[in-house]
């Protein structure tokens, strides 16, 4: 940054020091003052500005509820209201919001109606998006307040991870295959989650078990994704199963993070030494140095709004996230918590 970037940056921004953020605001005027001295076409400022109007609208739609947990259902535009698929999903947005969630769709027909339908509108999201064919919005979330229009595709589905604890994806076409298989590369390379990842189909399907099937024979066979990466996610048919594999995840593991190279898991509630000396013994091949340890807030988490949940601290590899994902499956059934001592489902 040249010299005379911070004046126009304080002359743009007036008290921007006092400003809680004042180090990321400048750095984003920065960005935006360097850009505006290149020779960049009109169309690239148009791409610029729309994705800022983009971000501003899911930040500002999603705002108010950011406590509250929430999970993003894919599926089909195309299923029919009076498919079992549809039915399938209706009554899982319904019992999952009951379970202390707010559901979040495409906004659309088919699954993601039934998505809205189900979770009611006090509960639902719709982040919609414009295309030529297929993406009216549907009656269940039309007009709410929580409808957010996107003009592009790679900010919508930002917002769909970001915002959500959890996804479940039922049958569908290229869409959903997309949206499957991006789920999984971001969790496997650790950007989105830990979280909870099922796929559902109607009773006795076999949609996602022919889906599972292909990705067994012919990348985990091949070596191509980890024996361990189907720890990822859950296959069903049953609603009890579905909702559980979601609930059970939160059920002692809370929230994660890195603090530099560090992995914090924040807890509901405390482990005991012998559960944390099992998981040094059966996990010991996720570190890439030293043990997993209890630990309180670190220095750096001063002030969260966590900081007094206990927590497990590792240096983790960074590779093995399907073994991760089988180590919180451990630590939550290590509690002997009842219902009422549960952590409420709150982030």
């Amino acid at each position: 940054m040249t010299s005379h970037f911070p004046d126009k940056i304080a002359e743009l921004v007036p008290h921007l020091e006092a400003h809680k953020h004042s180090k990321l605001i400048a750095r984003a005027l920065g960005v935006l003052l360097r850009i505006s001295e290149e020779s960049i076409e009109r169309l690239d400022w148009k791409i610029l500005t729309a994705t800022l109007e983009d971000l501003e609208k899911g930040f500002q739609g999603f705002d108010a509820y950011r406590h509250i947990r929430k999970i993003s259902i894919f599926g089909s535009a195309r299923i029919a209201s009076s498919t079992p698929e549809y039915q399938m999903a209706v009554k899982f947005a319904k019992r999952i919001t009951q379970l202390g969630f707010m559901v979040i769709t495409g906004a659309g027909g088919g699954i993601m109606q039934a998505g809205n339908e189900g979770a009611g509108r006090e509960n639902s999201f719709g982040l919609n998006i414009q295309l030529p064919f297929e993406q009216s919005v549907n009656e269940a979330i039309d007009g709410d307040e929580k409808l957010i229009r996107f003009k592009y595709f790679f900010v919508r589905k930002l917002f769909f991870l970001r915002e959500s604890d959890a996804i479940a994806l039922f049958p569908g076409g290229f869409g959903t295959q997309d949206e499957a298989f991006e789920t999984l590369t971001l969790c496997q390379t650790g950007k989105y989650g830990p979280a909870p990842l099922v796929l559902i189909d109607k009773p006795g399907g076999d949609y996602w078990h022919n889906w599972n099937q292909y990705v067994c024979q012919h990348l985990v066979a091949r070596g191509l994704v980890s024996g361990d990466d189907p720890s990822i996610y859950t296959i069903t048919d049953n609603l009890d199963s579905a909702c559980e594999a979601v609930c059970n995840f939160y059920r002692v593991y809370h929230s994660s993070r890195y603090v530099k190279d560090q992995f914090v898991i924040r807890l509901n509630c405390e482990i005991s030494d012998a559960v944390v000396a099992q998981l040094n013994d059966e996990f010991r091949d996720i570190l890439s140095k030293g043990t997993i340890k209890k630990s309180k807030a670190l220095p750096q988490e001063k002030g969260d709004e966590t900081e007094k949940f206990p927590r497990l601290v590792l240096y983790f590899n960074q590779k093995s996230l399907g073994r991760l994902y089988q180590m919180i499956d451990t630590i939550n059934h290590s509690s002997t918590m009842s219902k009422e001592q549960e952590h409420p489902e709150k982030k």
